[in-house]
């Protein structure tokens, strides 16, 4: 029955060998059981739900649950994920962000519209050099340091100058001028609760700013986010010109390894836990609290050196020290002092302790 027998060979081509067919086309998903007729990709659940949303330039099927007429067979066969790669994926400039499946949604959507709808990356287009790409300017909804209300603010990006500026009011001068030497960003949805919300941080004064932004255009945002990162790209590109690039596209911008709320102790370990959100910055090497997610800046950090300068993660308190709530607990040992730490379940203290295993056991860099 021809049912069955494409079905079986349309999943003997997602397993073939040198057809790029076993990883999602555009996030990397392992095993994808999704595919497009239009386009001649194999795509996973997730992203079948953005082509559906692009029925003049894709149209999807599940490989075992619809059927599949013989065309269509012999049409995914003649094509395959290596292919489309090679075609929509021909000039994807160095600093361009290509996601992957644990990414937010406007990301993994902006990056499969720019491949098939708008075609950006087809080897006739000319490849934007970074520091062009690297110059925006815009409007951008901005949270209020003091008033925690969003309100529009005006944005200015320069790759050439080495800064990023925003201002409150068209009359005065910038609010802030942000040298990119220092400049990072990473969506973050959920803490800012908005579908496009953009997290962008950067060092004043030996302290971490924080700025909470969106914009209502998925595209707009993401056009921001890669902005950035061309800037970027372009500062590290000429500052150190003779780092190979795998080493260097990872620091053009990064997220933190880790987030959440845990509970915190002073000192001499007998003042009161308090809730705090944390922040663990693998590049920065620092866990940073704060009151409040939201908040414009840290009301503290830790410095996580390597094991050889005494620095180590441990589950459960110090010797001596007494709690009253019976949850997991963490003590981060540094050469100074230790600092204790209360999770909310098993769950979270394992990740914690394996977060900050990674960054006590990564070298140190210059």
């Amino acid at each position: 029955m021809d049912r069955d027998r494409n079905k079986t060979l349309l999943l003997e081509l997602q397993r073939a060998d040198g057809t790029g067919n076993g990883r999602c086309a555009d996030c990397g998903e392992s095993d994808p059981e999704w595919a497009s007729y239009k386009l001649g990709i194999f795509i996973c659940l997730n992203c079948s739900g953005i082509h559906r949303n692009l029925p003049q330039i894709s149209r999807v099927k599940s490989l075992r649950l619809d059927f599949w007429e013989n065309d269509l067979l012999e049409f995914m066969k003649k094509h395959g994920n290596l292919c489309a790669k090679a075609k929509y994926e021909a000039q994807v400039p160095p600093y361009y962000y290509v996601p992957r499946s644990c990414d937010c949604l406007v990301l993994r959507e902006q990056w499969i519209r720019a491949k098939y709808e708008r075609e950006e990356f087809l080897a006739t287009r000319v490849c934007q050099d970074p520091r062009s790409a690297g110059t925006r300017e815009g409007f951008l909804w901005k949270r209020g340091r003091e008033s925690r209300q969003f309100q529009k603010r005006r944005f200015l990006l320069s790759a050439r100058e080495g800064v990023m500026k925003y201002y409150t009011k068209e009359s005065r001068g910038p609010k802030a001028i942000i040298s990119i030497e220092n400049l990072n960003a990473m969506f973050q949805t959920e803490k800012i609760q908005h579908a496009h919300g953009l997290q962008i941080t950067y060092n004043t004064d030996g302290q971490t700013r924080n700025l909470f932004v969106y914009h209502e255009s998925g595209k707009e945002i993401v056009d921001w986010f890669n902005a950035i990162r061309a800037a970027r790209y372009h500062y590290l590109r000429t500052t150190f010109p003779n780092v190979p690039e795998p080493e260097l596209i990872p620091r053009i911008t990064r997220n933190y390894v880790k987030e959440g709320y845990m509970e915190k102790t002073g000192p001499k370990q007998k003042e009161a836990f308090k809730v705090r959100w944390f922040c663990l910055d693998s590049q920065e090497r620092n866990l940073m609290y704060f009151k409040n997610p939201l908040d414009a800046f840290a009301q503290g950090q830790v410095f996580i050196g390597r094991m050889d300068e005494g620095y180590e993660v441990r589950a459960g308190l110090p010797q001596g020290v007494r709690v009253k709530k019976r949850k997991p607990a963490i003590t981060v040992v540094t050469p100074m002092r230790e600092f204790v730490f209360i999770c909310e379940n098993d769950r979270e203290q394992r990740e914690w302790i394996d977060a900050l295993n990674g960054v006590i056991a990564q070298p140190l860099t210059g």
